[in-house]
């Protein structure tokens, strides 16, 4: 165009792609796996995430749904792919925050899971890079979905066992896995004095006080374990269960703790709850109310009104209950606040200063712009938008 012909409008600079080089499977099996998650519709109306791993010199697949992509299920795949296989040599992931990426600033419970078992950790620059398992996601999609769906698989339970008995065993294994070209594996059998129950669980540190507690969840706990030496000022392992629950490893060392309940300062309707209790209490141990009514220091009417809702209603009915609709002598009558708000909302237009003009000529009320305002604010009248639409709204009640 002539702006660029000029030059008043540069020109985008063309960049060449990137050229990548096809990348050969690794050699032998257990060298190199490759983990994802894939958000998707795979069963019934809602998503789930399926979380797998692959091998990339064979496709050996295993995976399982979970409703979202977290670390919790991470882990219970990588565990059950050890348990089956054993331990490999590298983990190849992407970035993201689960696996220890820039986002996690190079930590996470996978990462800290994997150096425990001595297993690397590949950061992955695009999803082409692992391409391996992003096309097994595909294959899955366009495979096993619609084999689900024959079936009318629609929870995660019936869903995770036709993937892990049925459709990986009998389509997977027969026509996707390949042979490697070594015939020996790299996989190894996991060290008799390595736990997996230790390893691939997620774990957080809390610093000891002085007396032996610690906070976790916005609640303290008291180390009751019988211990020889002071830890105090040390750092305490929290390993946090699947279902919810934890426990606490000093050193390798389960300890028994206990939740400390601190007393609370009771609230000024609890006090006066109680101070009615004991006034009816004190009644029926003397037996005589007026008598209760001078120790108490209330009336009588008082004591008989408290002993008839607590029969009737229970101890909550003895909280002090406000009357906001009471109308206080310092208010504007409410003969002159009706006539107020009917001029107001036949005539929305008008501001409070006209409508203090107009009460005064039509109907003798002498009421202040401001009086007029404080009705309206009580009313939620306050703008013409808002009288007009209480106006729509009572004229469709009538």
């Amino acid at each position: 165009t002539w702006a660029h012909d000029i030059h008043h409008v540069k020109r985008a600079k063309r960049r060449r792609s990137l050229v990548r080089k096809r990348r050969e499977r690794m050699d032998a099996p257990g060298l190199l796996l490759q983990m994802d998650g894939s958000p998707h519709c795979w069963f019934g109306n809602k998503k789930s995430c399926l979380i797998a791993i692959i091998d990339d010199a064979t496709s050996e697949l295993h995976g399982e749904f979970f409703k979202a992509e977290t670390t919790e299920g991470c882990l219970k795949v990588m565990r059950d792919y050890i348990e089956q296989k054993g331990l490999f040599k590298t983990l190849y992931v992407d970035k993201a925050g689960i696996f220890g990426g820039p986002k996690r600033c190079n930590f996470s419970q996978m990462q800290r899971a994997c150096e425990e078992l001595g297993i690397e950790i590949l950061f992955a620059h695009s999803p082409q890079g692992k391409g391996r398992i992003e096309r097994a996601f595909d294959t899955l999609q366009d495979r096993l979905i619609p084999e689900m769906r024959l079936r009318q698989i629609s929870d995660t339970q019936s869903a995770n066992h036709y993937l892990q008995e049925v459709f990986i065993p009998e389509f997977w294994q027969k026509n996707i896995v390949v042979k490697a070209k070594e015939v020996a594996s790299e996989f190894t059998p996991i060290p008799a004095h390595l736990n997996l129950d230790d390893v691939c669980i997620q774990k957080e540190y809390r610093k000891i006080r002085n007396d032996h507690t610690f906070s976790y969840g916005n609640k303290f706990y008291l180390i009751e374990s019988a211990l020889k030496h002071s830890i105090a000022k040390q750092k305490i392992e929290i390993r946090k269960r699947p279902g919810g629950d934890f426990c606490a490893y000093f050193a390798g060392r389960h300890l028994a703790i206990a939740e400390v309940i601190e007393p609370t300062k009771p609230s000024l309707y609890d006090l006066e709850i109680q101070q009615k209790l004991d006034a009816i209490a004190l009644a029926e141990e003397l037996g005589n109310v007026s008598e209760a009514a001078r120790i108490s220091g209330c009336s009588r009417e008082t004591i008989y009104k408290n002993r008839r809702l607590l029969r009737e209603k229970g101890p909550q009915a003895l909280k002090r209950t406000f009357c906001p609709d009471k109308h206080h002598k310092n208010r504007t009558a409410k003969e002159v606040e009706n006539v107020v708000i009917k001029f107001s909302l036949d005539n929305p237009h008008l501001g409070q200063a006209q409508i203090s003009a107009q009460l005064k000529t039509l109907y003798q009320i002498d009421l202040s712009p401001a009086g007029v305002r404080y009705i309206w604010l009580r009313e939620k009248m306050n703008t013409s938008a808002l009288r007009v639409q209480k106006a729509k709204q009572m004229a469709s009640a009538v």
